[in-house]
């Protein structure tokens, strides 16, 4: 089948499911995820031997160590997948959610409720997990979902959309709620960016060269995703026990997500109180640092304006002095792609400043950027980090993906 009318046949089943998943019960949309949790615990096994060979294709590939450490599962991945559906499963449903509520002088009665988005697609690289979250927060929000993984993690995104299928299965619900796409043909992207009569939404996730090529290409609406250039600032009010724990946390705790740090920005008080721990630090844990002229030691590397702005996803961050809070503001408006940055502070003003001044999807206080993440904001998982300023910003769970409609009432009101 080629790739339009794959599209069209996979279209024609996601709207028809779509409309049907619009009013399905919470119990109903709540048991599929639990009994696909169970599938994926069962199926672990299994699971484990289409990532291994997945892992072949992407050596083969080429595929570069932070892509490779995105594709990799194990048993505690597997593990925290099928819990990520047990938590979904355990929110409370965002469809028909009352947002606000009023009477009008003319008899009306409004209420704004939440509804499904309808068909979204979703177009991501690498991380087999996302299969799982994305089809589970769509679910969850009453929606149909088209994923299409990348083609390093077709089997192991197919042994974990099997199990979802067989959660819907199990709670009555139509099984072409969840479609993946079942080939590595990449026409199949340019099809699912212009399927405008089947899909309501598309969220990329990925690199910025996918992402890049989404917005340019895509005619139904996107929500974007870009690169994640996250800033960690450490404030001359700073506690260097506390500062050094969160730099080394966002930067080396997984370095190939997009909440990891990409560049630490050092107060230039804070630098001459307690010296040049924090580059020291980084250094021990193998980190490649590259320092501007005022931070460099024997162990690093000369910064250039291009380390500045760049997402290494690699145990390497850039690194420079700036003059306090603004100086740290400025240099976040200039290079961040406002995703996530994180202030070390204790100085309630500066902390201030920095969340009121500065405009990324997620700011934080005293907490490493790795945070960033919707089963850490207590969603369940995300299907994505919005860094986009239209309908949903931050972290996507399921009440971002919907919308809402007017639902009106009266007693006989004709206008006058």
């Amino acid at each position: 089948m080629d790739a339009a009318t794959l599209m069209r046949t996979m279209g024609t089943k996601a709207k028809a499911a779509a409309a049907e998943l619009a009013f399905a019960p919470s119990e109903a949309k709540a048991a599929a995820l639990t009994a696909a949790a169970r599938h994926i615990r069962a199926a672990e096994a299994d699971i484990l031997v289409a990532n291994a060979e997945d892992l072949g294709f992407a050596r083969e590939k080429g595929l570069s160590p932070a892509m490779t450490d995105r594709l990799i599962l194990n048993a505690a991945r597997v593990a925290a997948i099928a819990d990520s559906l047990d938590a979904i499963a355990a929110q409370q449903d965002p469809v028909g959610q009352v947002i606000a509520e009023w009477d009008q002088p003319t008899g009306l009665h409004i209420r704004r409720v939440r509804t499904p988005l309808g068909v979204v697609g979703v177009i991501y690289e690498s991380r087999p997990n996302v299969t799982a979250d994305a089809g589970a927060l769509c679910l969850k929000a009453g929606n149909a979902v088209i994923l299409r993984g990348g083609s390093e993690s077709l089997h192991s995104a197919s042994a974990l959309h099997a199990c979802l299928v067989a959660g819907l299965r199990e709670a009555g619900l139509p099984e072409d709620a969840i479609q993946l796409v079942p080939t590595r043909d990449r026409e199949m992207v340019a099809e699912l960016l212009r399927a405008t009569d089947f899909v309501d939404v598309i969220v990329p996730r990925g690199g910025k060269s996918l992402v890049g090529l989404v917005q340019r290409e895509a005619r139904v609406p996107v929500f974007a995703h870009l690169e994640g250039i996250c800033h960690v600032y450490v404030d001359a009010e700073a506690d260097p026990v506390m500062a050094e724990r969160i730099v080394l946390n966002a930067k080396t705790r997984r370095t190939g997500i997009c909440g990891a740090a990409e560049c630490l920005l050092i107060d230039r008080a804070y630098l001459a109180r307690h010296g040049d721990h924090l580059i020291r630090a980084l250094l021990t844990e193998g980190v490649e640092v590259r320092a501007s002229a005022d931070l460099a030691i024997p162990g690093t590397v000369p910064a250039t304006e291009e380390d500045f702005g760049k997402e290494f996803l690699d145990l390497i961050i850039a690194a420079t002095v700036v003059d306090g809070v603004d100086g740290a503001i400025a240099h976040i408006r200039r290079f961040g792609s406002q995703h996530t940055e994180a202030i070390v502070t204790a100085d309630d003003a500066a902390a201030d400043r920095f969340f009121t001044r500065l405009d990324s999807a997620i700011l934080l206080r005293n907490a490493s950027t790795q945070f960033a993440d919707g089963g850490e904001f207590g969603m369940g998982a995300e299907i994505g980090i919005s860094t986009g300023k239209m309908h949903a910003r931050g972290p996507v769970g399921a009440e971002q993906l919907t919308s809402f409609k007017y639902l009106v009432t009266a007693d006989g009101a004709v206008r006058q």
